[in-house]
């Protein structure tokens, strides 16, 4: 039950994740770069944000408190968008509505980790993950009918504001902070105590292997490419759809809700994955598919002449590759990370997208769109070396 604020909470920014670039380019007047420029400072203000809420959710062991800012917030900063009409002051808003977002983002991973064992982390994050794509879906099916209808911006941006609120609301009702921490010290004890047992057997066997425990820096690593190349592809992407292939602001919407639908199923899917079954390996495979639907995207555009249906069908996949890839990255921070330290996975995937949301609108200005999403297939395959060699 606890859960129903945040889907309220993503169908607002499900339908600002394309509402917004459209709005900065062609209401506001912005470019590509001031584009690139507004997601990039949002994001990487919002690594060192995300890392003091992580530390001090952690530090006072409260972590209701820090969700509802992240809600109210969102609804009183979407009102004060309706209320400017130059590209300088909306990035300012948008990076301090970022900054407050992120406030709910640790509190939520360990509210999950604290309920639940550990055996059912990968399930509990679906299930989660799932209901939020299910909001994030009627968020763009709003905004799908929001420029069908020729809906006004403002009363789109009103929308927003009501849905977080409305989150702040239901939120302060049925989320509650955990009565004690300590599922996640409880996996730590347990990985040691393997390790050592596995050293123990391999020595006794006779065996000159050396055991191997799973490094936090490549998976880091990995995870910064990875979400550099997901900024890269998809930061432009909305205005390449509307731009480059004559898409309507209602198609742009459409094919996004593909996206969408892909990642829900990719949430189903997860939820159900065996416990058993290797997270490292199906992630490499997850980051190397990725990859390759980059790259078929980039000949879908450029050798097919009516690519919509096409483009739509790759960004299904695109979302579900995206959804199994979340799930298992979460579940093994939540393992790697100690206690207090939570937050670096958020830091990292900020860092990552940061840096990809103004490269990829800048290198799009620059060079073209098929070059920009070409660089973003060769670094989602980068992480997969990366997590193939060192993990």
């Amino acid at each position: 039950m606890w859960r129903i604020g945040f889907f309220f909470h993503e169908m607002a920014f499900g339908l600002i994740s394309v509402f917004i670039p459209l709005y900065v380019v062609l209401q506001l007047h912005g470019s590509l770069v001031d584009l690139g420029i507004m997601t990039a400072v949002a994001l990487f203000c919002g690594i060192p944000a995300s890392f003091f809420w992580g530390y001090i959710c952690d530090k006072t062991r409260r972590y209701k408190i820090y969700i509802l800012l992240s809600f109210i917030s969102g609804a009183i900063l979407f009102y004060a968008f309706t209320l400017t009409t130059g590209v300088l002051i909306f990035i300012v808003l948008y990076v301090i509505m970022q900054m407050l977002h992120v406030a709910h983002e640790s509190p939520k991973n360990v509210l999950i980790a604290e309920h639940y064992s550990h055996e059912e982390w990968e399930k509990s994050y679906a299930a989660y993950e799932g209901l939020a794509t299910v909001g994030s879906f009627i968020g763009l099916l709003l905004g799908l009918l929001a420029a069908t209808f020729s809906v006004s911006s403002t009363l789109t941006l009103y929308l927003c504001a009501g849905l977080n609120l409305a989150a702040f609301v239901l939120s302060i009702f049925l989320v509650a902070d955990p009565l004690m921490i300590f599922e996640r010290r409880l996996v730590g004890i347990e990985r040691r105590i393997d390790f050592t047992y596995r050293g123990v057997v391999s020595y006794m066997g006779g065996y000159s292997r050396v055991l191997k425990q799973e490094s936090f820096l490549a998976f880091g690593v990995a995870l910064v490419f990875f979400t550099l190349a997901t900024g890269i592809f998809f930061t432009p992407l909305p205005i390449f759809f509307e731009k480059q292939l004559s898409f309507s602001s209602s198609m742009v919407f459409l094919v996004y809700m593909l996206g969408s639908g892909g990642a829900m199923l990719g949430y189903f899917i997860a939820g159900r994955r065996s416990p058993y079954s290797s997270a490292k390996t199906q992630m490499r495979r997850i980051v190397l598919f990725r990859s390759a639907l980059v790259f078929a995207l980039v000949a879908v555009v450029e050798l097919i002449a009516y690519p919509t249906f096409f483009a739509g069908i790759i960004l299904l996949a695109l979302g579900f590759a995206s959804a199994i890839y979340f799930i298992l990255t979460l579940a093994l921070s939540m393992e790697l990370m100690p206690p207090g330290k939570n937050a670096v996975f958020d830091v990292l995937v900020g860092l990552g997208a940061a840096s990809g949301s103004f490269l990829g609108p800048y290198f799009a200005q620059m060079f073209g769109y098929i070059p920009t999403f070409l660089i973003a297939g060769g670094l989602f395959f980068l992480a997969f070396v990366i997590l193939w060699v060192f993990t």
